[in-house]
């Protein structure tokens, strides 16, 4: 769902032809990545980061602590990526119902293998951190909200 998805850059005399970068961000960091190439000032309080020094190779680029991600369809469904792990709630909007899958995308990035069962303390923490980042809304509620 386009969460493996490679980003391509062309900046003749700045990104070398041929290069790759194992930065792993998201949508929402083009508005502060942009901003910053403009010399504009990006409100504070966003989710992006600028991913200027990725393209530039100046200096290391800031990892993101974790992405996070949400569906309204099908009854809901959160994700969130942390590293090489990633952990999808389906049902979300429904908890009784909800339950957390667990992959390893080193090693299946196909998201094959359900590893919750055995990891049951990194479900755990995904699972905290997907709480943590969601924010109700009364414009698109999320299941029972």
């Amino acid at each position: 769902g386009g969460i493996r998805e490679p980003f391509v850059a062309r900046w003749p005399g700045v990104v070398k032809p041929g290069t790759q970068n194992e930065y792993i961000g998201a949508f929402w960091d083009i508005l502060p990545t942009f901003g910053e190439l403009a010399g504009a000032k990006v409100a504070g309080g966003i989710d992006g980061q600028s991913f200027v020094r990725a393209l530039t190779e100046k200096r290391t680029q800031k990892a993101h602590d974790y992405l996070y991600w949400e569906f309204h369809e099908k009854g809901g469904c959160q994700a969130v990526r942390q590293g090489n792990w990633k952990a999808v709630r389906l049902k979300a909007g429904t908890r009784s119902q909800a339950r957390i899958e667990l992959y390893d995308l080193s090693t299946d990035p196909s998201e094959r293998n359900d590893l919750a069962l055995r990891y049951p303390g990194k479900v755990k923490e995904l699972g905290a951190l997907m709480d943590e980042a969601h924010r109700p809304s009364v414009l698109f509620p999320f299941g029972n909200e």
